[in-house]
């Protein structure tokens, strides 16, 4: 059995970030990374929302990205005025987000590259690899739009209103989190995601810029270029994404021979494995598309949750709720490292680590039961030893479930195990006490439990 430090999740955390360097264009500097040695360069053109280094911060983000690297050179920038780039005193035309992209392939050593234009980054894509056909090899637009808010169809009073109230949105909510809803409504009910996507913002660029950012967006219209892209083109949507599908199948209609791909999914920014997204992208690029790669291995699975989390929130206020979540995440951090546990996900309020040995996961299950207690939270946490599926970076397979089902089974302030784990700690000193046997919902069969004492 093989430690499952080893394993390809724990990449999501242990990769080594691409360093981040500039490139000079004219008197500013632009942030940008180069990632992956594939046989072509891929230039990610981003939406309103970039920061190169706090991207790779999200585990999702992290391995979408290390996807698209597996089989290119990965060219990644902050726009001028955002992330890790300069700011501007004005949000840049089209015209000079063209310079900062010409500027980054001219510093990464790219002389000709695919284009891949995610949201606003779309029509700088098409109006690049219209002018640039020399340094353009094939574009993909992605998610995104020739006119914002715009379809065959749509009044122009009708856009206008649109336009007023995103901008209304933007002015009161930029930063706080709750965009996710629009963005990545798939995550919308995770609170470690939805901070995560609030500092995003955030870091991205301020309320005011952001704002001006999607005045500017609104006023671009690119429907007049698409005939004169010449490169072989590629359009993805997603099907509930909220770019009217009218118009993005206009893009595929008016660009010369260009594919329109359409795909399950209601996340505008659908980074996961399962969207399809860089199987689409790496197939028109190589004309090979991957296939996950499954491991089994044999893990020691732990599985927490906060009792009564709703409760607790509701009583303390979301801001000293955070600050109590923040606490209990740092204590998660020390005690895993001092058990050699590793985090592979947070589910909710608890988290889901792996061990490399059952006796460890049951001490480090007890400490952190202790631990918490000390700042005013109890948890519950089911501890199981079984096969479990490595695909790419996630973890999978019926003892996750288990675990999972042990979990909830626990009273509070409880560590129940399966009579697998049991049996695999004899000798250690570690005492149980029977808890009889129980059907596991999803789980054929009866489960013995029993729980440390």
């Amino acid at each position: 059995v093989r430690s499952p430090r080893t394993f390809a999740f724990e990449s999501e955390s242990t990769w080594m970030q691409p360093e981040t360097r500039y490139a000079r264009c004219g008197n500013l500097h632009i942030a940008y990374q180069v990632v992956g040695e594939g046989p072509l360069d891929l230039v990610f053109v981003p939406g309103v929302v970039s920061h190169l280094e706090h991207q790779w911060d999200e585990p999702l983000q992290a391995a979408f990205f290390r996807r698209l690297a597996s089989f290119s050179r990965l060219i990644r920038f902050d726009k001028r005025g955002a992330g890790l780039s300069d700011r501007v005193e004005r949000m840049p035309t089209i015209e000079e987000r063209m310079d900062d992209v010409r500027a980054v392939m001219d510093a990464a050593g790219s002389e000709r590259a695919a284009i891949l234009g995610l949201s606003e980054g779309g029509p700088l894509g098409i109006v690049f690899a219209a002018t640039h056909p020399d340094r353009t090899s094939s574009l993909i637009l992605w998610n995104t739009f020739a006119r914002l808010a715009w379809a065959p169809g749509v009044a122009e009073e009708r856009r206008q209103q649109i336009m007023e109230a995103r901008l209304r949105q933007y002015q009161e909510e930029w930063g706080t989190g709750s965009l996710i809803g629009r963005f990545v409504p798939s995550a919308a009910s995770d609170p470690s995601f939805r901070d995560w996507w609030g500092r995003f913002e955030r870091l991205s660029m301020s309320p005011g810029a952001a704002v001006e950012a999607m005045r500017v967006n609104f006023e671009i219209d690119v429907r007049d270029i698409l005939p004169s892209v010449r490169v072989p083109t590629l359009v993805i949507r997603h099907e509930g994404d909220h770019v009217p599908r009218e118009g993005q199948r206009y893009l595929a209609d008016q660009i010369p021979n260009a594919r329109y791909v359409e795909l399950p999914g209601s996340d505008h920014f659908a980074w996961r494995e399962e969207d399809g997204v860089t199987q689409e992208i790496q197939e028109f690029l190589t004309g090979e598309r991957s296939v996950p790669e499954i491991e089994r291995i044999l893990a020691t699975i732990l599985l927490t949750d906060i009792v009564g989390s709703t409760d607790r929130a509701a009583e303390l206020g979301d801001h000293r709720w955070r600050e109590l979540l923040n606490r209990h995440d740092a204590l998660v951090e020390r005690v895993l490292g001092r058990f050699r546990g590793h985090l592979v996900d947070k589910t909710g309020d608890g988290i889901l680590a792996t061990f490399d040995g059952p006796a460890r996961a049951i001490r480090c299950a007890t400490t952190l039961t202790e631990s918490v207690r000390g700042i005013g939270l109890e948890i519950r946490a089911g501890v199981h030893t079984g096969e479990v599926e490595i695909r790419n970076d996630r973890l999978a397979g019926i003892a996750v479930h288990i675990a999972s089902r042990v979990s909830n089974l626990a009273a509070p302030g409880e560590v129940l195990v399966s009579s697998t784990v049991k049996d695999l700690v004899a000798g250690s000193g570690i005492c149980f006490a029977d808890r009889g046997s129980h059907v596991l919902k999803g789980v054929p069969g009866e489960w013995h439990l029993f729980a440390t004492t």
